[in-house]
């Protein structure tokens, strides 16, 4: 059942994101966060992170954020041109863009991440160093930053296939990586997750704690939780979870994890971070032979200074981090017991 899922623990973080939450009015924030105030303790000090487009930040809305606790905001900035935004058929415009940032900082939201799109068929090499620099002269701490991702069956796959956009150039992403690599390195950022960068002191809490695997409750249509063994996600279907509460009840589906699901979790999340996968660690939840494993598949890219081992962690390099995903999936356990 979802209630066991945090039975006797503090809730550190708690994250308003799927959606469009900045749509929500300042009563039914109220409403969500006293419930939750209600049936869970809460840390005196956490993060409560909203996810907002920018077009919907305004003085007003920023005012009524702040009152009711949020203290760090996400931002869908995605680019600050124009033909950019206009290709991802986003709502906001460039302007809106750099505006809300500065109105979020006057509001005194200092906590805040922007996300960040690169690889698109119109972002040039300058373009994209232009919206990098853009981001960190104003004094945005975190940046959340991804390559353009086309899944099919989707509208862009279509038009794409139909010649009236232009196809992702999978080069071109790998080079826009590497140099926002270098750049925020430069402006002192800590590379701390594949595609999130921070100023020291302003990680985001609560994706960290997806990456340590902390246990997590997810409220609302489709929203997943996992408590370290079970993974379960609800109903997808607006009406349908609406009507299911009425009736004192909530369709969900769940999945159990065993020990080898559990250890390639461990493998696949923990390698996209700084910190790397702790061999220890691995060896102490999933045996030796698991570790054993893990570092015969590592070999070849040990050789190939993809990765590195420090202090009895697996690091990926800056070139092995272009090929994080493929490097995890290799390092994937076939069998493993507990030990």
């Amino acid at each position: 059942m979802q209630q066991n899922y945090l039975q006797g623990q503090t809730v550190e973080t708690i994250y308003f994101g799927g959606g469009t939450p900045s749509l929500l009015e300042q009563e039914e924030l109220e409403i969500i966060l006293d419930q939750l105030r209600r049936s869970f303790a809460i840390h005196p000090q956490a993060e409560y992170t909203l996810e907002a487009n920018p077009d919907d930040i305004t003085p007003a809305k920023l005012a009524a954020w702040k009152q009711v606790g949020i203290n760090r905001l996400s931002i869908g900035i995605q680019s600050f041109f124009e033909e950019d935004l206009q290709w991802m058929n986003r709502a906001h415009n460039a302007q809106q863009a750099e505006a809300c940032i500065r109105l979020a900082q006057q509001a005194g939201f200092y906590n805040l991440t922007i996300d960040l799109i690169y690889g698109t068929p119109a972002l040039t090499d300058a373009r994209w160093q232009e919206n990098v620099q853009k981001a960190l002269a104003l004094g945005v701490p975190h940046l959340s930053c991804y390559a353009l991702t086309v899944e099919p069956g989707t509208a862009l796959q279509k038009m794409i296939d139909q010649h009236k956009k232009e196809a992702v150039d999978d080069e071109k992403q790998a080079r826009h990586f590497t140099l926002l690599m270098q750049w925020v390195q430069e402006a002192g950022y800590e590379h701390y997750e594949i595609s999130n960068f921070a100023r020291p002191g302003f990680r985001s809490r609560h994706n960290t704690s997806y990456w340590q695997g902390k246990p997590y409750l997810g409220l609302g249509p489709s929203a997943h939780s996992f408590n370290g063994a079970v993974r379960q996600w609800n109903v997808a279907n607006n009406a349908l979870y609406i009507q299911s509460l009425q009736k004192d009840s909530l369709p969900f589906e769940s999945e159990q994890l065993d020990a080898r699901q559990q250890l390639n979790e461990y493998i696949m999340i923990s390698l996209r971070t700084a910190e790397g996968i702790d061999l220890n660690r691995l060896e102490q939840q999933f045996g030796a032979a698991a570790r054993s494993a893990v570092q015969a598949s590592l070999q070849p890219y040990l050789q190939s200074k993809r990765c590195i081992i420090q202090e009895q962690r697996v690091i990926l390099t800056k070139e092995g981090k272009l090929f994080a995903d493929g490097i995890a999936a290799d390092l994937f356990v076939v069998e493993a017991k507990e030990s």
